[in-house]
C-alpha cells in the first residue's frame, strides 16, 4: 500500500537500521568481552541498582496517587477537568525541568548540605520519578475507575460489609488490571530515567542509561556503551511486550459507565475531599513554585536579572541560553511537522490498510516508545555517517532524532478517533461517487483533526523537552538546545549559572503547560485514559 511505503521507510532508515547497527555493533564484540561487560560486579551493580530504583519509584508514586485518584474517580467538584489537567503537568514537563525543580526545592530549604543532603541521594530520585509519574496512576486508573459501575459496590454495601471490605472483595479485583497496567508504565519510565539520575543522583548513582552516555560520550568506550544497550533494550521490550498484553487485558472490559462520580454529601465527605486536593495540590505545586522562586532570586533579593541574563554569553555555553531557546523552538517545529506528517500517513493506513499490514505498521510505529532515548540517540550517532545518510554534519539529525520519540503519541492518539469513525459514512460517501482520497480527506481528517492536532501538541511539547536522544545528536555547539543549557548549567556550581538554569527551566515549563493546556481542550475525550 503506497499510503504505508513513506512511514515504514522513514521508521526503517532513522530507527530500524540505526539500533540494528548498535546491536551489531555490541553483538560482533568478542563474546568473553561481551560477557565481562555485562556480568562484571560494576555493572551488576549498575543494572541492579537500576532495577530496584524503578521499582521503590513505582511503588512510592502509587502510594501518593492514591487521595487524588479516588477522588477524581469518586467524586463530582468544581474543577474536576482541571485538576486532571494539572495533574499532567508534572508528566509532561522535560525530565531535566523536573530535575531542576528538585535542585531549587533543595537549595531554596537547604537540603543540599549540611546534616540534611538530599541531592546525590536515591531519595531525591524517588521523590522526583513519583513526582514526574503520579499522573500516570491518576488519569489511567482513575479514568477506568471512573466508568466502574458502582452498584456492585453498593450492594454489598447493603449487604453489610464495610467501605474497606466492599472496596476489597468488589472494586480492587476490578480495578487490578488498569493498576498492574500503570504500574508497568511507570516502572518503564523509571527504568529509562536519564535526566533525573544524572543530575540528581550523581556520580555514585548510576542507572544502564547513564552508564550508557558515560561510556559513549566521556569516555569513548563504543563496545562497552553497545553491550550495555543491548542488556537495556532487551529488558525494555519486555517490559513492553509486557503492558501490551495488560492493556489488552484492560479493553473491552464490561460493566463500564459514563461517569461513577457523585457529589460529595456530607460535611465529613466535603472535608476529606478538600483535604485530598489541598494535599496533592501542595505535594506537586511546591517543587513548581520553588523552581519559579529560585528564577527570581537574585543578589539576596528578587529580580529578572536570571532571565535577562539568559541573552547573554557564559563560558560555560558555546551560545547564549536565549540562542539555545530558538534553537529548541526551531527543532521543535520541524519534529512535529514530521511528527504530522508521518504520523497521519501512518495512522490511516493502519486503519485502511489490509490486516497483515495494518499490525506491522502499527507495531513498527509504537517501537520508538519502547526503546531507551539514549540508545535510539547512540545508534543514531554512530550509524548515520556515511554517504546520503551522513546527517551528524547536519542540524536535520536533531529534529529527525526527536520526531521518531513523538511520531507514537501521534499514531496513538489518532487511530482510535479513525478506528471509531461509522464505516455507514465512508460507504455513503463512496456510493455518491467520492473517490477513496476525497473520503479520507473528507471524512476522516475532518473527524480526526482534532485528534491530530492534539498529537502534533505533545509532539511538539515532547521535542522541546527531549534529552536522552538529543544529548547524542545535538552535541555540536550550533546545536544546543534548552534541556542541554540546563543540564550543563546545573552541573558547575554558581549562583549566577544555577539562576540561569532555573529561568531556562521555568520558561520551557511555561511552553509545555500551555501546550498541555491546549491539546486537552482540543481532545475528544478529554480526561481519560492515558
Amino acid at each position: 500500500m503506497a499510503l504505508a511505503a513513506v512511514p515504514a521507510a522513514f521508521v526503517a532508515v532513522f530507527f530500524a537500521y540505526p539500533v540494528a547497527t548498535l546491536l551489531v555493533r555490541g553483538i560482533g564484540l568478542d563474546p568473553g568481552r561481551l560477557l565481562d561487560v555485562i556480568t562484571g560486579s560494576r555493572f551488576l551493580k549498575v543494572i541492579w541498582f537500576t532495577t530496584w530504583q524503578a521499582g521503590l519509584s513505582t511503588l512510592l508514586a502509587g502510594t501518593l496517587a492514591v487521595p487524588l485518584t479516588w477522588a477524581i474517580a469518586n467524586r463530582q467538584f468544581t474543577g474536576r477537568r482541571l485538576a486532571r489537567v494539572l495533574v499532567t503537568v508534572p508528566f509532561v514537563l522535560p525530565t531535566v525541568v523536573v530535575a531542576g525543580s528538585f535542585i531549587g526545592l533543595m537549595d531554596r530549604f537547604g537540603l543540599d548540605q549540611g546534616t540534611i543532603r538530599l541531592r546525590h541521594t536515591v531519595w531525591a530520585v524517588l521523590l522526583a520519578h513519583a513526582f514526574f509519574n503520579i499522573a500516570v496512576f491518576v488519569r489511567s486508573v482513575g479514568g477506568f475507575w471512573t466508568q466502574i459501575d458502582r452498584r456492585p459496590e453498593d450492594a454489598a454495601r447493603t449487604l453489610g460489609a464495610s467501605p474497606w471490605l466492599a472496596f476489597r472483595e468488589v472494586t480492587l479485583p476490578r480495578l487490578r488490571p488498569s493498576i498492574v497496567a500503570a504500574t508497568s508504565v511507570v516502572f518503564l519510565f523509571s527504568f529509562t530515567s536519564f535526566a533525573v539520575i544524572l543530575l540528581l543522583g550523581g556520580p555514585r548513582r548510576s542507572s544502564i542509561e547513564t552508564e550508557i552516555y558515560r561510556y559513549a560520550v566521556t569516555r569513548s568506550d563504543i563496545s562497552t556503551a553497545a553491550a550495555l544497550s543491548i542488556v537495556q533494550m532487551v529488558a525494555v521490550v519486555s517490559l513492553v511486550v509486557a503492558n501490551g498484553w495488560l492493556q489488552r487485558r484492560v479493553a473491552g472490559r464490561q460493566g463500564l459507565v459514563a461517569d461513577r462520580a457523585v457529589p460529595a454529601q456530607t460535611r465529613r465527605q466535603r472535608t476529606r475531599l478538600v483535604t485530598m486536593l489541598a494535599g496533592t495540590a501542595l505535594l506537586l505545586g511546591l517543587p513548581l513554585a520553588v523552581l519559579v522562586e529560585r528564577s527570581l532570586a537574585s543578589g539576596g533579593g528578587y529580580s529578572f536579572a536570571n532571565y535577562q541574563a539568559l541573552g547573554e554569553r557564559v563560558r560555560l555555553l558555546p551560545i547564549s541560553a536565549a540562542d539555545a531557546l530558538v534553537n529548541s523552538l526551531a527543532f521543535a517545529v520541524v519534529a512535529a511537522g514530521i511528527a504530522l506528517v508521518i504520523g497521519g500517513m501512518a495512522s490511516l493506513a493502519i486503519v485502511h490498510g489490509t490486516r497483515s499490514v495494518s499490525r506491522v505498521l502499527d507495531l513498527g510505529m509504537l517501537l520508538p516508545l519502547g526503546t531507551s532515548a539514549v540508545t535510539l540517540g547512540f545508534g543514531v550517532l554512530i550509524s548515520l555517517d556515511r554517504g546520503v545518510l551522513d546527517l551528524r554534519g547536519s542540524w536535520w539529525i536533531v529534529p529527525i532524532t526527536q520526531s521518531l520519540i513523538a511520531i507514537p503519541f501521534v499514531v496513538r492518539g489518532v487511530v482510535p478517533v479513525l478506528r471509531a469513525i461509522d464505516p455507514a459514512l465512508r460507504e455513503v460517501a463512496a456510493t455518491l461517487g467520492a473517490a477513496p482520497a476525497r473520503v479520507r480527506r473528507e471524512i476522516d481528517l475532518r473527524i480526526g483533526a482534532r485528534a491530530l492536532a492534539t498529537g502534533v501538541g505533545f509532539a511538539f511539547a515532547i521535542s522541546l523537552g527531549e534529552f536522552g536522544a538529543t544529548s547524542f545528536v545535538g552535541r555540536r555547539s550550533d546545536l544546543l538546545t534548552v534541556p542541554l543549557a540546563i543540564q550543563r548549567l546545573l552541573s558547575t556550581p554558581g549562583d549566577l549559572l544555577r539562576g540561569q538554569a532555573m529561568a531556562l527551566s521555568v520558561i520551557l515549563m511555561l511552553v509545555t503547560a500551555v501546550v498541555v493546556f491546549v491539546g486537552d481542550r482540543l481532545h475528544p475525550k478529554a480526561g481519560g485514559m492515558l
